[in-house]
């Protein structure tokens, strides 16, 4: 398994480009695609466009599925803006999910059944030059893949987000490591949990990596466990995201213990908050986006 971090700057969008056109190239079968985000300048985007198209006339079977939009209050996460003809550029079989009421947040690509492209990067300009982000690479994992397959096949067919993901995945080893997959917005409330779950019984060291930190779970667990002091815990988050947040939380009457919450995680000191452009139409997307 192969782990690429991306920081702000520390590498061009032309050596993500060339990562992920290699990993298509190597397509036998299928190519199977769910994004979030796919936005790149001409340059950058040549060398996948030509992996794909590549695949397809030796006939591959591609397909891609992305989110259209959102319609949450705040934009936490920022709104895709997916280019509709590089999409179309592409000659994939396309599915076009709303994201209403729950988004297709998705960053995989599935290779011939067999390998993964994962992590937490879109596929933009900035996503590769100015983010902080993480991308995996399994490239011999059936069983893992399957998993993967499950929840795409099922966006396939039903075009609809809300629920998707709503089954029990299993553990499968990928490199002599244990992995398994968790697919939300399905089991998005039992992930939260297990994060937790996970913070809260380490025995040494907790790195988070989040650019928000919401889920009520996670936040209570951290707070507790820097109050505990028996555990050396750091993170980094989205520091302008994070203000979005709070803002939104003093408006919303039901989860008002969230803001000293996470006001004690903040004042420990062991978290960094990176301070981002606010998002805006051809604002500058520098986000701390890893999810880790």
């Amino acid at each position: 398994m192969e782990v690429h971090t991306l920081t702000d700057g520390g590498q061009q969008p032309a050596d993500v480009a060339a990562l992920l056109a290699s990993f298509v190239a190597a397509a036998e079968r299928t190519l199977d695609i769910a994004i979030y985000d796919f936005k790149l300048s001409p340059a950058v985007a040549a060398p996948i466009v030509e992996a794909v198209h590549t695949a397809v006339g030796r006939g591959v079977v591609v397909r891609l599925a992305y989110d259209r939009d959102h319609a949450l209050p705040i934009p936490v996460p920022p709104p895709p803006d997916v280019e509709k003809s590089l999409v179309d550029s592409l000659g994939a079989e396309v599915r076009v999910l709303a994201g209403v009421p729950d988004l297709m947040h998705h960053k995989y690509v599935l290779r011939d059944g067999r390998s993964l492209w994962t992590g937490s990067t879109n596929w933009t300009d900035d996503s590769w030059r100015r983010e902080e982000n993480v991308i995996v690479i399994a490239a011999d994992a059936p069983d893992l893949v399957a998993q993967f397959e499950r929840d795409f096949e099922e966006l396939w067919q039903k075009v609809d987000v809300a629920g998707s993901g709503e089954w029990t995945t299993t553990d499968v080893t990928v490199g002599g490591s244990n992995v398994r997959p968790w697919f939300c917005p399905g089991r998005g409330r039992k992930l939260a949990h297990r994060i937790a779950d996970a913070i809260g019984t380490a025995t040494r060291r907790v790195r988070v990596a989040s650019p928000v930190i919401t889920a009520g779970p996670v936040l209570a667990t951290l707070a507790q466990i820097i109050a505990d002091k028996k555990v050396d815990v750091g993170g980094v988050y989205d520091a302008t995201q994070m203000r979005q947040v709070i803002h939104q939380w003093r408006a919303d009457g039901r989860v008002p213990w969230k803001i000293p919450t996470f006001q004690a995680v903040q004042a420990s000191g062991l978290f960094g908050g990176k301070v981002t452009t606010p998002y805006g139409p051809g604002t500058v997307h520098d986000y701390m986006h890893a999810k880790m």
